[in-house]
């Protein structure tokens, strides 16, 4: 049966088409029948009683330049849909934080992916703290001396916002860096939220793998290997993606974890993996799942359709 499917994501114009996960979401909802509707975040609002959007119907084609058609704006009730897709990227502020607030009001109703509570109550530096011991040594704080005495035991470590995204704010500080506190400072002056510290792991020169997760099952991974002299492996930042396989780790990892982000409605999920270590869980608007599909042939969104429609079902 269609689906009437609305995708609440950053301007559809501004997009990769070879790289987006959300513009391989819709091109195979469209390619199975279901109708489309895109509206930003912005375009989100709670009404006397309904939450709304507005924004147009929308068809998409792998056109580069010409890569999408929008009907005529209008206004829906999203609680009138069968799908919401919350693919807005972060950062995780308080603008988006509302939105899956908002969100929760039609979830019971209408199948909201990932589902908006738990994507708030699970941001991608946080949800890995209940798994201690899959992760690197981590340090949450604002108090610059409970980072300088981690620093001062680890030697070598990654600096990061908490709620930062794409590899942007993230630095490396080794044994004879001199750069904490003036880091420390920098952050604390552009907002009041913590920060987040992990032992530095040597082994991400091989790569930092994401591996993607389809309602709580491994279906695949990619390697990004960062650019000669940085840390960061973000694609963003200049990381280059390459073909790899699941080791018995990984397995381990996605077994532990899997059950979890299956029970939490987390249906589309990547995370992310230096040697041996879980780093990241990503669920706000994970990427990944063009580049799997062209180095390994899986159909990605075809298996997230799927599980989608069984649960409409």
């Amino acid at each position: 049966m269609p689906l009437k499917v609305a995708f609440q994501m950053d301007p559809i114009d501004r997009i990769d088409i070879e790289a987006d996960s959300s513009f391989r979401l819709a091109e195979e909802a469209q390619a199975r029948g279901h109708e489309l509707f895109y509206y930003t975040p912005d375009k989100l609002s709670f009404r006397e009683g309904r939450i709304m959007a507005r924004g147009w119907p929308l068809a998409v084609r792998r056109e580069k330049g010409n890569h999408f058609s929008l009907g005529t704006e209008q206004d829906i009730d999203l609680a009138d849909w069968d799908v919401v897709w919350l693919r807005q990227d972060p950062p995780f502020d308080m603008g988006y934080i509302t939105t899956t607030h908002l969100l929760d009001m039609v979830r019971h109703k209408t199948l909201v992916v990932n589902d908006s509570f738990w994507v708030r109550n699970y941001p991608e530096k946080l949800l890995v703290l209940e798994f201690p011991d899959l992760t690197p040594p981590t340090v949450i704080a604002r108090d610059l001396d409970v980072i300088r005495a981690f620093k001062e035991k680890h030697g070598d470590i990654i600096l990061k916002p908490l709620y930062g995204n794409g590899g942007a704010g993230v630095f490396r500080l080794d044994p004879s860096d001199r750069n904490l506190t003036s880091l420390h400072e920098l952050f604390v002056g552009i907002n009041n939220e913590p920060l987040i510290a992990q032992k530095f792991l040597a082994d991400v020169s091989n790569g930092d793998k994401r591996i993607i997760l389809v309602d709580g099952e491994p279906v695949g991974a990619i390697n990004r290997v960062p650019a000669k002299g940085e840390t960061r492996s973000n694609m963003h930042v200049g990381g280059r993606p390459e073909k790899t396989g699941l080791t018995p780790r990984d397995l381990e990892i996605c077994a532990a974890i899997g059950p979890l982000l299956k029970e939490k409605g987390q249906i589309f999920v990547g995370i992310d993996v230096i040697g041996d270590y879980l780093t990241e869980i990503n669920v706000t608007s994970p990427t990944g799942i063009q580049e799997l599909e062209r180095f390994d042939g899986v159909n990605v969104a075809e298996r997230i359709w799927q599980v989608i429609e069984d649960k409409r079902a």
